[in-house]
């Protein structure tokens, strides 16, 4: 991303603004999304006024939500839906499983399906277990449904673009604290990193490193929701342990876009996956088996994944913490991997 800085949640409004304006036939549905409240965390603020007519604030049923903006899409327009807390597209699940994601291709030709589902989700805000978690992973390997996450470095204005582009059902995961963050800009991370893309389009994974080029003892692989986590453990590794990492950030998720993934691994002798969800059956594990299939016999030992506790979500700050991916977390799953095998025998 180019341009001043702002924050994240600055630049998906104008995204969903510059959106409505090219798109008369786009709508946007969710619970609060219309002025003045602007959505809980103020993503759609002014979206009513300049579209009146397409932004409908909806009653407290995201089964009914995601049902009629799936409607919309059938008929040929678009829609794009606030889920409110993420921790509830659970209830929208049969709409999204059963209707959106099966109506692209269930007709006998190919049916575009213009719809982006948003789920601000995840923790560290001490919000609780049912309005902190990210459940991306229950919505992977569904035909007709792509996945992306919300990331400080990717222009939000070209993943909307790109996510009604595809003409399929799109689950959009927001990490609720990149919202308040800065968009990175300037090709500059801070003191140590700089980034740069793995492709020449708007939605390229991001990578971050100290040296665009060469090899690394290790590569990260994140979502945007734990970038900034990641980064920080990178600092660590490399000024405390001498620890040479680069960081992998996608925004689409899923389905894998293996090629960037599998050439940045190609310099780096260890991958290692992070990811906010619990484990079991998760965008992550599809990754280390792309790696697996691809890098068998290069790797110097399996793909470590990083995940949270299997845990609910406290409220405390304290335990919250626990439970989660932190920093010290990636930190020390990449230790006890690289310098055990440093250890003398």
């Amino acid at each position: 991303m180019t341009g001043r800085p702002v924050r994240v949640v600055e630049n998906l409004n104008l995204a969903l603004h510059e959106r409505m304006r090219a798109d008369a036939r786009l709508y946007v549905l969710g619970e609060d999304v219309a002025d003045p409240y602007g959505g809980a965390f103020k993503v759609t603020r002014g979206l009513s006024q300049a579209h009146p007519d397409r932004v409908i604030t909806t009653p407290i049923s995201e089964n009914g939500i995601v049902g009629v903006a799936a409607g919309l899409a059938l008929a040929g327009d678009a829609a794009i839906v606030e889920i409110m807390f993420g921790d509830f597209a659970g209830l929208a699940f049969d709409q999204v499983l059963n209707f959106a994601s099966k109506s692209v291709s269930m007709y006998g030709r190919r049916h575009p399906m213009r719809l982006v589902v948003r789920c601000p989700s995840g923790g560290n805000r001490g919000y609780g277990p049912t309005h902190s978690q990210t459940l991306l992973k229950h919505f992977v390997g569904i035909p007709g449904l792509s996945l992306f996450e919300l990331s400080p470095f990717h222009d939000n204005r070209a993943v909307l673009a790109r996510m009604l582009d595809l003409g399929e059902p799109c689950v959009f995961v927001e990490d609720k604290v990149l919202y308040t963050r800065r968009t990175a800009a300037g090709g500059r991370v801070d003191d140590l990193f700089d980034y740069g893309f793995l492709g020449a389009d708007g939605i390229a994974p991001a990578q971050v490193y100290a040296d665009a080029d060469g090899e690394v003892d290790c590569l990260l692989v994140a979502p945007g929701g734990v970038a900034e986590r990641a980064v920080a453990a990178m600092r660590d590794l490399l000024l405390r342990h001498e620890i040479s990492c680069r960081l992998v950030v996608p925004s689409r998720l899923y389905p894998v876009e293996t090629g960037p993934l599998v050439e940045a691994a190609r310099r780096a002798s260890y991958v290692c996956v992070v990811e906010e969800s619990t484990a079991g059956g998760t965008w992550g594990a599809e990754v280390a088996h792309v790696l697996h299939e691809q890098l068998w016999g290069r790797l110097r030992r399996p793909v470590r994944l990083v995940h949270s506790a299997d845990s609910v979500i406290p409220t405390a700050v304290h335990l919250e913490r626990a439970v989660l991916v932190q920093a010290d977390t990636i930190r020390d799953a990449v230790l006890a991997d690289l310098q055990g095998e440093r250890s003398p025998v």
